[in-house]
């Protein structure tokens, strides 16, 4: 066996990194599991959306060195 490492790190929180991505559809859709819209009368709408419809994802980060992005990927 090799010496023993000491696994303690006195910056550990420098090396954190906080990360989230969100998908946006370019024909209207709105995905219910990120979004919650309150109102105060309740139309039941059918709505059809198309099967594949083009999206649009978001990506960013945080970190003590600051924010990384906002990054764009177009997604067909």
């Amino acid at each position: 066996m090799g010496p023993k490492r000491d696994c303690r790190c006195s910056d550990f929180h420098k090396r954190i990194l906080f990360s989230d991505e969100a998908h946006l559809w370019l024909n209207g859709y709105v995905n219910k599991q990120n979004c919650r819209i309150w109102s105060e009368a309740n139309p039941q709408v059918y709505v059809e959306t198309p099967l594949n419809p083009e999206k649009l994802t978001v990506w960013c980060a945080l970190w003590t060195g600051g924010i990384i992005g906002p990054y764009f990927f177009k997604n067909d």
